[in-house]
């Protein structure tokens, strides 16, 4: 068996300094919780946007107070078959600014001190965030009651039916109900934790992470997304070819039959095949990008509504406020007040 370390220093508070302060405001701290038979890669994505330093680096990204803690400190299994030594206990919790439940065997029984932990975390008003089948442990803990959350689609179905009163969305890669955060499996912590970043920090450092972490890309269609993420990649070289000219000319408009003699295919296979690659229709795919192209004008410059409507493509005010009510559930204004607040400005 392969022994892994956690080392105790990673967590410890650093110095105040212009590294560890942000605008006046202290780096946040991070605790993740771990149970025997833990997913190494889903953990791995919260320890990647957190536990790594970045803050020597120049882009404006802070070091967090990261913390690995486990109810019997000790060698905690893995789901691999490996080990991994954590030496804190749940008492890392208690002043956490964001408390991440890592995934686990939700099967197995789960200790009543990590609900407790939970539990608390919630009722300070901490950001409380699961990755995957990490979700069951905040079902359990009574977290999700009312609430709108979702998993890996794997487990939606059961998790809907042993707690009837929460809300699963299976259809997206998070979900945030308040404080709460909760991703789909894999790679959607990773969305899930730029998401917090984004909206803690600021775009800039959000991006300035992901552009580190070399994000995979995704498909479109599921949670709105508050990161700045490469072109996806389709299947084949000529449907990506094409997303990249399209999102290099969201001012014009596009209609399937001229996109689908740029790729020399029928208009009917063309809609088939740019929904199996992107996960949604030519327009719905053009008009997500164009708000994510609004996202960034919006917090990036000083633009009025009428030329960013213009610039991203929408073309009108009106329609820019349409598209940002429907997708991010929110108006242009309201979103350039929350990215570029006072976090936002320092960056």
């Amino acid at each position: 068996m392969l022994l892994l370390l956690w080392d105790k220093k990673k967590w410890q508070k650093c110095p105040k300094s212009e590294n560890s302060c942000h605008n006046g405001i202290m780096l946040k701290s991070v605790a993740v919780i771990v149970v025997p038979n833990f997913s190494i890669f889903e953990f791995g994505t919260a320890c990647e946007v957190f536990g790594i330093d970045r803050s020597g680096r120049g882009s404006g990204v802070p070091a967090f107070d990261f913390r690995v803690c486990t109810p019997s400190p000790g060698n905690v299994r893995l789901k691999s078959g490996l080990s991994m030594h954590v030496s804190l206990g749940l008492e890392a919790t208690l002043d956490a600014d964001l408390v991440i439940m890592a995934p686990y065997g939700h099967d197995d029984g789960l200790p009543e001190s990590v609900l407790e932990a939970l539990h608390a975390a919630d009722a300070r008003g901490a950001w409380v965030m699961s990755i995957c089948s990490g979700v069951f442990a905040l079902a359990r803990a009574g977290l999700l009651d009312g609430r709108r959350c979702t998993t890996h689609w794997h487990y939606s179905g059961q998790l809907a039916a042993e707690y009837p009163g929460v809300q699963v969305d299976e259809n997206v890669l998070y979900v945030q109900d308040g404080n709460i955060i909760s991703s789909a499996g894999t790679a959607a912590g990773i969305d899930a934790c730029l998401h917090l970043v984004r909206v803690e920090l600021g775009a800039h450092v959000a991006a300035a992470i992901a552009r580190d972490m070399v994000v995979p890309p995704h498909r479109d269609g599921g949670q709105a997304q508050f990161i700045d993420r490469p072109m996806p990649t389709c299947g084949s070289a000529p449907m990506e070819e094409l997303l990249r000219w399209m999102v290099k000319n969201l001012d014009r408009e596009h209609s399937v039959n001229e996109l689908a003699a740029r790729v020399h295919m029928s208009p009917r296979t063309f809609a088939r095949r740019f929904r199996s690659e992107t996960g949604a229709t030519p327009a719905a795919w053009l008009n997500s990008q164009r708000v994510l192209r609004a996202q960034e004008l919006l917090e990036s410059t000083d633009l009025n509504i009428e030329e960013i409507a213009r610039e991203s493509g929408f073309g009108h005010p009106v329609l820019l406020r349409h598209h940002f009510a429907k997708v991010l559930d929110t108006s242009p204004q309201s979103y350039r007040r929350a990215f570029r607040g006072h976090l936002a400005e320092a960056v």
